[in-house]
């Protein structure tokens, strides 16, 4: 019997390791599975490369992950916000990396990964800083710039509901990069706050199929607290 439910946040973590490239979910603070994050924390491996849409907000979630010490790199869209304090700092002080990469890019380069696809040209970025030292090429009067996909050792996402193959449904703006990460990553843990028996999920509504996902804890939607996670029994 297929059952992808795991009691508890470090049971679901358990796999990640040093070094590791994590794919983690999230659009500023929309769609961040913080109860993972928190677990990680916990778990403290170190070393990790960060594949986020951004650097962090505020002292929680992402950038709770970088004050602690765990991060080695981050390949984000946007470093830099109002409450980026913690990134800033660790940046400043020449304690982490920056790949910067276009939103697009980025979003391109992760479902590459997820679809098999070993390179492609995109004209964004062409002629500008970031595309210094790669491959161009000019196609139909176009310039282009080649990137190459965005793999995960583990992608860590938030959805609202599960059932226990690991079908997963979304919620709003929360789905964002969750669905093209599940594919991109050896192993993929999903958070959610519903669980559903087989066949109660429409299958109509299912955004990432159960194929991609690693393993499923349930949280309690009202538990995150900074420096730590709880669940619901």
């Amino acid at each position: 019997m297929i059952d992808k439910i795991v009691p508890t946040v470090v049971e679901a973590l358990t796999g990640v390791r040093d070094g590791s490239t994590v794919l983690l979910g999230g659009f500023g603070t929309a769609g961040i599975p913080a109860e993972l994050i928190n677990g990680l924390i916990e778990l403290g491996p170190k070393g990790l490369v960060i594949v986020n849409n951004n650097a962090g907000n505020g002292d929680t979630g992402l950038a709770a992950l970088l004050r602690a010490g765990l991060v080695r790199k981050v390949i984000c869209s946007f470093p830099r916000a109002a409450d980026s304090f913690v990134f800033d700092e660790l940046y400043r002080a020449g304690r982490i990396e920056l790949e910067l990469v276009p939103q697009g890019n980025l979003a391109e380069r992760i479902r590459a990964a997820g679809a098999g696809i070993g390179a492609f040209f995109c004209p964004t970025s062409y002629g500008t800083e970031l595309a210094k030292g790669k491959e161009t090429r000019t196609i139909d009067g176009r310039h282009y710039v080649l990137e190459y996909p965005i793999h995960g050792d583990v992608a860590l996402i938030k959805a609202e509901a599960a059932d226990r193959w690991g079908n997963l449904v979304y919620r709003k703006a929360a789905r964002n990069f969750g669905p093209v990460m599940a594919t991109a990553a050896k192993k993929t843990i999903a958070q959610v706050y519903q669980l559903h028996e087989l066949g109660d999920i429409d299958p109509e509504a299912v955004v990432t199929p159960g194929i991609y996902v690693s393993s499923v804890v349930k949280v309690d939607r009202a538990a995150t607290q900074p420096g730590g996670f709880k669940q619901e029994s």
